[in-house]
């Protein structure tokens, strides 16, 4: 029996992963996440109290706790109880319970009014501990001495006991101090560290003046003008940086000598448990080959290399060192060398211990250990490349226990003496669910599970099945069936895509991870179908990187399987078939419409990328190098080179101000659809980046509606 007979078959007993059979059906302002009540509900602040067994989170505006194991459960404090210590502070009452961070079992932290206070459960006292700049950003807190570490502008500021220290003095708006780097890639995603005890603060200060200026326009004005960001592009100049580390006792500065070529990567940022020294990761520019470096933070000096990685493709580092808490000489490094990323256990001299975790199966984080280090918790596709599964491993015998019972999403947060967790995960049938569990996995107690918010709406059937593609490589599928679904009838069907690096679309998790878009499409009687393709995450470097250095080929083959088992359902109309995606997706979308002419009647695309050699450094040379060196790859992508294939109505979408994907690169492919004479649909959206937020994306999900009922 082939998939497509087993498919049928399955669909004809209406066996589906989710499904509804209420009357109440979406408006398009709940499509768009306009209505909060349809969101899964969730337990705000959920933390773990200090280093103890209990926990905490926040219940109608008052903070709950509970103990592990014990059903029993006590208000700690109200919102009245804060508001009326804020009240000696001469600072407006809040209107709900603030963002907290507990350090102690009965003491936490919490921020307002650009004021750091310090709140005692045992003493019901709120003491102010700091207070920083009102136009601080990038906020960094040192939960030790509670120090504030921040940016203003350009530069690095430190707020001590109210004191505001100024670390850098940089004038030049082309160096930055303390931010993010390397266009947010490789797992970054701040530019300050504090060390361990909080003696020394480690910052990113990036060089970009020799990146070329490039103009975003700003239309608000009457006389618009332009407002100038940095775009490195592939091939062309990248921004340099460094690592600066701040002494907090004596007010020096020294940069870590990272060396030449000054346009390398650095990464993985960690501090050794004594504070003696910091490791950074540096990748260079080709992205093949990487040294993890140990430096001193005193002299700036390196004090060796601990192991370097080589990588014919790439090799793409996103996690920072995990020191053990009992051995401060060892640690954990995730590596994807033999294929998949695992847990290796270093020491501190740069000698392999052991290879922790191996298999077809990726892991995707780690949650932490027990005291003891005996074992190690993390999330990890082991089960199934749709799952995140929890599991623990032995450091000694390697043995891998898995904890999470139900498979799905999971996230987790382990406490620190390492005997509990709390697991929130979600699969097709459960939107959100909080248990506590044992280290071992056993389920203590349920915290809360969120209603099914759309009981009452009418959606239609949901299937997560596989296809294979070209070389028998299994590819993901999620199909949604329209309300009232009738095999004896014939359906329009909508491809959504995205298909590029680090995404995933199709997951066991709620709605399968379609949204509220997707299924409100459906109930307008579409199909909607979504295949991840060879090039998307968590399947393992090969199928990852099948796709290296010729963007837009295996991608497009990939999706065409999808296509052509649509139009072998009977239930679908082959010459009604519609194409939409964003980004990656967008350039899909695209693709498929020019590659695959007559197979598609409409397509909705946005912000995307049309020339390759318009993206960004880091991103566009990890996957295709430069264009001088693969200008064959650059080529074949290039989508202006197939404009006059296009058969079917297409509409591009893109915001004015997108930082990520230029509104420069759907502008090129517009200009050269007119010179071959071929009619478009284009909208922009003024003032908007990569993406349409806000009451603005009511009217993009609006207009994609509107385009897919008139063209399709």
């Amino acid at each position: 029996m082939n998939i497509k007979t087993a498919f049928l078959l399955t669909l004809s007993v209406i066996i589906s992963a989710i499904s509804f059979s209420q009357d109440k059906q979406l408006s398009l302002e709940d499509a768009s996440y306009m209505n909060r009540d349809l969101f899964p509900q969730s337990l705000r602040n959920l933390q773990w109290r200090g280093e103890s067994d209990f926990f905490a989170y926040v219940k109608k505006d008052a903070l709950v706790s509970g103990k592990a194991g014990s059903i029993k459960r006590d208000t700690l404090l109200k919102l009245d109880d804060v508001n009326k210590e804020l009240q000696i502070f001469e600072l407006k009452p809040l209107k709900s319970f603030p963002r907290i961070t507990w350090i102690e079992k009965d003491k936490f932290f919490f921020s307002n009014s650009h004021k750091l206070f310090l709140f005692s459960i045992k003493d019901r006292y709120l003491q102010e501990v700091n207070n920083y700049a009102d136009n601080a950003e990038n906020i960094e807190y040192d939960l030790s001495n509670f120090n504030v570490a921040y940016t203003v502008d350009n530069n690095l500021f430190l707020a001590k006991r109210g004191k505001q220290l100024q670390i850098t003095n940089d004038d030049d708006p082309g160096i930055v101090n303390g931010q993010t780097v390397h266009r947010v890639e490789f797992g970054i995603n701040k530019g300050i560290f504090w060390s361990p005890e909080a003696n020394y603060l480690a910052f990113y200060r990036k060089d970009e003046t020799m990146v070329s200026d490039y103009p975003m326009v700003d239309i608000t004005q009457r006389i618009a003008e332009v407002e100038n960001i940095k775009y490195p592009m592939a091939g062309m100049a990248s921004h340099e940086v460094t690592l600066g580390v701040y002494d907090i006792s004596n007010g020096t500065t020294v940069f870590m000598k990272t060396g030449e070529p000054k346009d390398q990567y650095l990464t993985s940022i960690a501090w050794d448990p004594g504070e003696e020294y910091i490791y950074i990761a540096l990748l260079n520019r080709d992205q093949d080959h990487l040294k993890l470096n140990k430096y001193d933070v005193k002299t700036g000096a390196l004090v060796h290399t601990l192991f370097e990685e080589i990588h014919d493709k790439y090799v793409e580092p996103e996690h920072p060192l995990y020191f053990l808490n009992d051995h401060p000489g060892r640690f954990i490094w995730f590596s994807e060398r033999d294929g998949y990323d695992h847990l290796y256990l270093y020491d501190t001299d740069g000698n392999l211990i052991k290879q922790l975790t191996d298999g077809d199966w990726v892991v995707k984080a780690l949650l932490g250990f027990d005291p003891k280090d005996s074992r190690a918790y993390f999330l990890a596709t082991r089960e199934s490349p749709l799952n995140r599964d929890i599991y623990s491993v032995d450091l000694e015998t390697k043995e891998i226990t898995m904890i999470s019972n139900i498979p799905g999403t999971h996230r987790a947060y382990l406490n620190k003496n390492g005997k509990y967790l709390i697991d929130s995960y979600s699969d097709t049938l459960v939107s959100r669910r909080y248990n506590v569990v044992s280290h071992r996995g056993k389920v203590l107690q349920s915290l809360f599970t969120s209603e099914n918010t759309l009981e009452d709406y009418m959606l239609g059937d949901m299937k997560i099945f596989k296809l294979q593609a070209e070389n028998g490589t299994d590819l993901y599928c999620r199909m949604i069936l329209p309300p009232y679904f009738d095999p004896e009838k014939k359906y329009p069907a909508i491809v959504y895509v995205y298909g590029g690096p680090h995404a995933q679309l199709v997951t066991n998790s709620w709605l399968g991870g379609a949204g509220l878009f997707l299924n409100y499409l459906a109930q307008q009687g579409t199909i909607i179908f979504t295949l991840d393709n060879r090039g998307s995450a968590n399947r393992g470097l090969e199928f990852e990187q099948a796709i290296f250095r010729n963007l837009g080929n295996l991608e497009v083959a990939d999706q065409m399987t999808g296509v052509q088992f649509l139009k072998g359902l009977p239930y679908v109309d082959a010459n009604r078939i519609g194409v939409n995606g964003w980004s990656y997706g967008g350039f899909l979308t695209i693709s498929l419409m020019l590659k695959h002419p007559g197979d598609f009647k409409a397509g909705v695309c946005g912000g995307p990328v049309t020339d390759w050699q318009y993206y960004e450094v880091m991103y566009g040379e990890r996957y295709m190098d430069t264009p001088e060196s693969n200008p064959e790859g650059y080529d074949s992508a290039n989508l202006l080179n197939y404009a006059d294939q296009l058969k079917g109505d297409l509409l591009i979408i893109h915001g004015t101000e997108d930082p990520t994907v230029v509104w420069q690169q759907s502008l090129v492919l517009i200009r050269k659809f007119i010179e071959e004479g071929i009619q478009v649909d284009y909208f922009v959206y003024p003032g908007h980046g990569h993406g349409v937020g806000g009451k603005d994306r009511l009217h993009l999900n609006r207009k994609i509606e509107k385009y897919f009922k008139e063209h399709l």
